[in-house]
């Protein structure tokens, strides 16, 4: 099954107005993924949206958010619930750094419903770092239930090589990587790669095969969550 779990949305200020969790679905349903996350910056306020779509299509949803840490290395936080991927998002937004959005000079930053009709736009900008470590971030998340992936390990600005020049162990599930392998140790986490998708020219630019079968990830069918265990089964598989 090819899935991909890093997309962004109209409502991170860096990706498109045009970028809708509608058009999201649709074009990655179009082009082959079949497990797909949403995740916008420190945010997840368009994940609603996004399960309404994922059903519609028979795409295999999981909802989180592009967290950027203090270090201001992002990671990709996931959850198979909306309700827990709602909440943590709550929680990171309150803990990011409270500079008020420029539409003009740094984008728009807004929530839709399933018409993509704008409902809101978010006060702070979301490109802002948390006030959470690293070395806080996975045992926090793992609170909400998330599956926790660095994102863009191997890249030259917000990930642990540009911060840090190595990867840190921490309770990661995999490690989503530009290039596959990476350029640097990656301590024998499984490997993922990812879009990145913030316009929609950029979807499913990237997606990776995951060894497993749909009854495996939604055992009660396409109305109910996928199991998240499943899906770390799955990640294992990865090459390394």
């Amino acid at each position: 099954m090819l899935a991909d779990f890093h997309n962004h949305s109209c409502l991170s200020p860096c990706g498109s107005l045009d970028l809708s969790p509608r058009v999201l679905v649709e074009a990655a349903a179009a082009r082959g993924v079949q497990i797909l996350a949403l995740t916008d910056h420190n945010t997840s306020l368009n994940c609603p949206a996004f399960k309404f779509h994922c059903k519609r299509l028979k795409v295999i949803p999981f909802y989180g958010l592009e967290v950027t840490t203090q270090e201001e290395i992002h990671v990709l936080v996931l959850f198979a619930i909306l309700d827990a991927a709602l909440a943590f998002g709550d929680y990171i937004y309150s803990i990011i750094t409270p500079f008020p959005n420029n539409p003009e000079k740094t984008g728009d930053q807004v929530y839709v419903d399933t018409e993509d009709n704008i409902e809101g736009e978010l006060e702070f900008f979301l490109s802002s770092a948390a006030a959470i470590g690293i070395d806080e971030l996975g045992p926090r998340a793992a609170e909400f239930g998330a599956i926790v992936i660095p994102a863009h390990v191997d890249r030259p600005a917000f990930s642990m090589f540009s911060q840090f020049g190595v990867v840190v162990k921490g309770p990661w599930t995999a490690l989503e990587c530009v290039r596959i392998p990476p350029v640097l140790d990656t301590l024998g986490y499984p490997l993922i790669s990812g879009s990145d998708a913030h316009y929609p020219e950029h979807i499913a630019r990237r997606p990776f095969e995951l060894d497993t079968a749909i009854d495996e990830l939604l055992p009660h069918g396409f109305e109910g969550d996928a199991d998240p265990d499943a899906l770390k089964r799955a990640l294992e598989k990865r090459p390394r």
